[in-house]
């Protein structure tokens, strides 16, 4: 019976006997906080439960897509390497809201499962708590299961009610007794019934979980009797599948089999019992419907966990064989298995395919260099601890992830000093923290007695009192000259830092006193001036004036307003969907991060440039407006992100029929075409659904165009073009280089095959076998595989162990023929010769590659070789 019946037939029973057929809920619990995913079939019940929430039906069943991949619920580590661990799976359920009870949900299991299913009676038991004899009167005399196979489950975690056989939501509310089908695959697994010693094993499986919630556990404990007891069962149609269709292990069910099949195909893999298909089929599913439910790949939260299980994916596809992205191609797969029961999977292929393909190409860039700097690192271990600088830089340099680290570390049977790591994460946290403006904590100035009025929108100086002195946070009364401190002035032309533009820079001044001013940040309605005092003495009282840096101020300006247009462009080119995500507006570029799925395509960065220039050469005033914030709403103003904004709102108008409408606090030009110029510099994905895009304006923007011309000059001069020749000689010099390329790549082959035979010709009988054991030259580690490989076809039966200096390094491969590899495994022939020169490797029984340190003992390490496989012989 396939996957899909066994889901069908469940839940068509349970709607012949007066069940609501509710859909699967999403896989974010969006009712529910204090969950990271949806991990049960009640979940989108609770409330009802709970008596909070009323539905128009008392009975119900469905089929729930569950995660179990982050927070309390979390199963990774485990899945592929276990029959039945899996970050998603399907969990049957039937419900009762106050209806039906203990005999009507023990008899719908019993019929289900040996009536509905035809399970056999006898290969059935069931448990039920100890104090529970309804149930058990239930079990024995109504339904005539052997008392022998009821089995009694008490308190057995330490405290009252703490059972297997006892369910609770919480610390208090509705609670209850359970009971529990098993089922017994027979003495020839290993394994004993639950409550003894041997229940972890694989002989009795779980299949169904019957919950009464009956009570109602106050905060001091006792339990009081609900007025309409309720039930929520549980059963995992893979587990139940597997059961079914004979097989032992979930992950050899219909559905899992025609998955892997697809993993294989697309990944080339050679061993199809490998854990990483199973890994990677597993993973699909998870990763596919966690993106149908709205989740995306980021840093933290759900996005983090849908990442990691992305990478763990693709981590075990190029162990499979995958040497490109691979596991956005698994969506039609899996559509294919489960989009007649979850047709938002079918429609959200496309999207999910896409997020897939971006994240997958993102990380094999990590992954190829946090890969090469792993294995240096492990090359050069002494031990099996890895230590915790090396998996912090990793990291905190490189973004490859610790998880994965971890992966690889069980795979070559070394351990983690995950302590150093934390060490070294909080000793960055307190360097970001002392990195802060001079040391100081802005947040310790949360209650500052003080005002700054701004009069910087039409002024660059302008006279103002200094009303406070900090130096670390410390009120003083004076900053001599070469101290660094905070100055507060009642008024000041320096903008704060707001909105995505920079704080202003420049001088205060007095009669004998200058102030160099560095930043101008703000904490509530005071302007803080770092800097330092570079003539004479500032004091509390004195009468200075503000001077800002007027250049830098006019060239952040021209960037804030180009801001302005080009978030009206993109709204009009990309989509109304476009959100400000971030902004960064300095003197010298603006950066701009706004959500967008796809990347902006060249064509749609031209047309976003050439409406911003058209609004510049309108010339137009820009208009400055103070309303109340809901009339600004009202006429259509867009908030900048992450902005605070008071009642009073500041409104910006640019561009023609109102090109641009938004709430602003900065500084910016007086009409359109002061900005001169606006040139795209850069575009690019900084994380899923978001993009960035950054561009100079004005003079910046002139100096940029100035650039790639004489660029453009001098790249013809070297190829011998005119500009407009560039692409078609470029074109035809790179086919020229991929030529030779080839050329050479053939000629090292054909070198390595006359190597290959002169070095097979020296092969030795060591015991029974044929050995070739040498010191070779190769250009790199690929040219060195190809030579094992060629010894390998060379000998017809035999062992290869070469050695090679590569880049001041030591180079190790070894090859075992296939007939041999079941005496002789590649991995332990490699690092015989690996342990001579302080290394370690790793790889497939046939073939295997390890590196080390010290060149000098190249010769030691293949006698080491020489003599392993004469120690095997014997």
């Amino acid at each position: 019976m396939k996957t899909a019946e066994i889901r069908q037939r469940f839940l068509d029973f349970f709607a012949r006997n007066g069940h609501e057929i509710v859909p699967s809920s999403s896989l974010v619990p969006h009712n529910d906080p204090t969950l990271l995913f949806t991990n049960a079939g009640m979940n989108q019940f609770k409330e009802t439960f709970l008596g909070q929430e009323k539905r128009d039906y008392q009975r119900a069943t469905t089929s729930q897509r569950c995660v179990r991949a982050g927070g309390k619920h979390n199963d990774l580590e485990n899945v592929g390497y276990t029959a039945r661990h899996h970050t998603f799976f399907e969990m049957l359920g039937n419900f009762s809201f106050g209806d039906y009870f203990k005999q009507d949900a023990i008899r719908f299991a019993w019929s289900f499962l040996t009536e509905e299913l035809g399970l056999p009676a006898e290969k059935l038991l069931v448990t039920v708590y100890a104090e529970d004899d309804d149930a058990f009167d239930l079990w024995h005399k109504d339904i005539g299961v052997p008392a022998e196979r009821i089995i009694r489950i008490g308190d057995n975690k330490g405290e009252r009610y703490a059972s297997d056989n006892f369910w609770q939501m919480g610390d208090t509310g509705p609670c209850g007794p359970c009971t529990e089908v098993f089922y017994d695959h027979g003495p020839e697994i290993w394994g004993g019934p639950p409550g003894t010693a041997e229940e972890d094993g694989d002989r009795f499986i779980e299949i169904w979980n019957v919950v009464f919630m009956q009570y109602n556990r106050q905060p001091d404990g006792t339990m009081e009797p609900l007025p309409a007891p309720s039930v929520d069962t549980g059963m995992g149609l893979e587990r139940l599948a597997a059961i079914l269709q004979g097989v032992h292990a979930n992950y050899e069910i219909d559905l899992f089999r025609n998955l892997m099949r697809a993993v294989a195909s697309v990944t080339g893999a050679a061993e199809q019992d490998s854990p990483s298909l199973r890994v990677v089929a597993d993973h699909i599913r998870s990763c596919a419907f966690l993106i149908t439910d709205g989740v995306l790949p980021s840093n933290e939260g759900r996005g983090y966990v849908l990442r990691r299980i992305i990478r763990r994916a693709v981590r075990h596809g190029n162990k499979l064989g995958a040497s490109g992205p691979f596991f956005h191609q698994l969506v039609q797969p899996l559509v294919e298995e489960m989009g007649e029961a979850y047709p938002e999977l079918t429609q959200a292929r496309p999207q999910v395919e896409r997020v897939l393909l971006q994240e997958e190409e993102q990380f094999a860039r990590t992954l190829d260099h946090g890969m090469r700097l792993l294995e240096e690192a492990i090359a050069d271990l002494d031990g099996k601890v890895i230590p915790g600088q090396t998996i912090f830089t990793l990291y905190d340099t490189y973004g490859f992830p610790v998880d994965l680290t971890g992966d690889i570390a069980r795979e070559r049977d070394l351990e983690l000093d995950i302590e150093g790591f934390e060490t070294a994460m909080e000793k960055q946290r307190a360097q970001a923290r002392q990195a802060s403006n001079f040391g100081m904590d802005l947040s310790a100035l949360a209650d500052l007695d003080a005002e700054t009025h701004f009069a910087g929108y039409d002024l660059l100086s302008v006279s103002g009192t200094v009303e406070k002195i900090l130096i670390d946070g410390k009120p003083v009364d004076a900053l001599d000259a070469g101290q660094s401190g905070i100055v507060i002035l009642d008024e000041t032309a320096f903008y704060a830092e707001s909105g995505g533009q920079v704080g202003d820079t420049g001088q205060i001044r007095g009669d004998l006193t200058v102030f160099d001013v560095e930043d101008c940040q703000k904490q509530g309605r005071a302007h803080l001036h770092f800097g330092t005092v570079s003539e004479g003495r500032l004091q509390v009282g004195d009468q200075v004036g503000s001077f800002v840096d007027s250049q830098r101020r006019h060239l952040t300006a021209l960037h804030h307003s180009a801001t302005h247009l080009l978030h009206a462009a993109l709204r009009k080119v990309l989509g109304e969907h476009v959100q400000q995500k971030g902004s960064l507006v300095t003197d010298e570029r603006l950066r701009f991060d706004f959500a967008h799925f796809e990347a902006v395509t060249p064509a749609q960065v031209r047309a976003i440039e050439e409406l911003v220039n058209q609004q510049i050469l309108t010339n137009v005033p820009v208009q400055t407006e103070i309303m109340p914030i809901e009339e600004a709403k009202a006429k259509g103003a867009i908030a900048l992100f992450g902005e605070k904004y008071d009642d009073e709102v500041r409104v910006l108008t640019m561009g023609t029929d109102d090109f641009s409408v938004e709430l602003c606090g900065g500084t910016h030009v007086r009409r359109t075409g002061d900005i001169g110029l606006f040139k795209v510099v850069s575009e690019q994905g900084i994380s899923a659904g978001v993009r960035r895009i950054e561009a100079v304006v004005g003079p910046r923007a002139l100096a940029l165009v100035d650039r790639v011309s004489d660029q453009l000059n001098e790249l013809s001069q070297v190829v011998k073009a005119r500009p407009e020749q560039l692409v078609e000689k470029t074109e035809a010099l790179v086919r020229r280089q991929r030529e030779l390329e080839k050329e050479v790549e053939r000629l090292q082959s054909k070198l390595a095959a006359q190597a290959g035979g002169d070095l097979a010709a020296q092969a030795e009988m060591v015991g029974q076998v044929k050995l070739v054991a040498a010191r070779v030259e190769v250009a790199d580690a690929k040219a060195m595989r190809e030579l094992v490989d060629q010894l390998k076809n060379k000998l017809g039966s035999g062992l290869v162990l070469v050695a090679a200096e590569l880049n001041g390094k030591v180079q190790l491969a070894a090859g075992v023929t296939r007939d041999l590899t079941g005496s002789y495994r590649a991995g332990d022939l490699v690092n015989a010769a690996a342990a001579v020169v302080g290394g370690k490797g790793g790889g497939k029984p046939d073939l295997a590659m390890a590196g080390g340190k010290d060149v000098a003992k190249i010769d030691e390490a293949i006698a080491a070789a020489r003599n392993w496989v004469a120690a095997q012989a014997a």
